[in-house]
This record gives C-alpha cells, sequence and structure tokens, in this order.
C-alpha cells in the first residue's frame, strides 16, 4: 500500500514554470546574438579602366638607385660619389635635375642585405634635399 500511495504523489501532471523559464533563456540568447550581428557595408573603389592608359602617354620612369654593401651608390646604372662621401652632393644634384623638369617621377632606393644602415640614411638625406616626394624601398 505504501508504494501505491508514492505513485498517486508521484503524479503531479505537466508544469508550465519550468517551460517558461527555458523560453526566457532562449529569448535573452537570441537578442543578445542579434546585438552582435555584424552589419555589411558597400566599399567604394574606384578602378582604373583601360580607356585611361591609353591616353596617358607621359608615363613615369622609375629611377632606381642601388646602394653596394661597400656603400657605392648608383642610380639608373651611373655611380654617384665614394662610399666615403656622406653628403652625396652629386647625387642629390643629378636627382634636382632630373625633377626640375616637371616630372614626379618614382624613386625606388634598392639597398643591398648587408648594407649599413648608415649608409641608406646618407641616400635618404640627399633625397629629401633634392625634394624627392614619390619615394620607396624594394
Amino acid at each position: 500500500m505504501a508504494g501505491s500511495v508514492g505513485s498517486e504523489d508521484g503524479d503531479i501532471g505537466f508544469q508550465i514554470a519550468p517551460m517558461v523559464d527555458v523560453v526566457f533563456v532562449l529569448m535573452l540568447f537570441f537578442m543578445a546574438s542579434a546585438g552582435s550581428q555584424v552589419v555589411e557595408n558597400e566599399l567604394n573603389i574606384s578602378l582604373p579602366s583601360g580607356a585611361t592608359a591609353a591616353k596617358d602617354s607621359t608615363a613615369k620612369t622609375p629611377i632606381i638607385i642601388d646602394i653596394s654593401p661597400e656603400g657605392q651608390v648608383v642610380a639608373n646604372n651611373q655611380s654617384f660619389g665614394t662610399p666615403a662621401d656622406k653628403s652625396l652632393n652629386t647625387l642629390r644634384d643629378w636627382l634636382k635635375a632630373t625633377q626640375s623638369f616637371g616630372g614626379e617621377d618614382p624613386v625606388i632606393i634598392r639597398p643591398n642585405s648587408e648594407t649599413r644602415h648608415e649608409r641608406i640614411v646618407d641616400v635618404l638625406n640627399a633625397c629629401a634635399a633634392a625634394g624627392i616626394k614619390n619615394l620607396t624601398f624594394s
């Protein structure tokens, strides 16, 4: 008899309170995940067309400055100064002359991997003194 009384007490029916708790937890989860959604924006990019390249006959010719491991500076296959020359006046004057024609040709500095950084700074100073604005390393 004790077993039959316990089975009658064990059948309590459907409980709605735990189900409401689960629904609230799910709502909270979805609201939190919707708030962190990333909004995608359109990027405005202007790509060059082939028509403008055909019109532009004044293509810029790069000036390539090579620096040897010993410090010798060579620009467009022409040697400038000596490795001991820190001011590089001849390079500066040559760069000024190339830029005086109204061109803004890009200058590419290509130091050797073993070139001293001090020599690279000397070349950068000469470029700055010549008024070079379009400068890059390779």
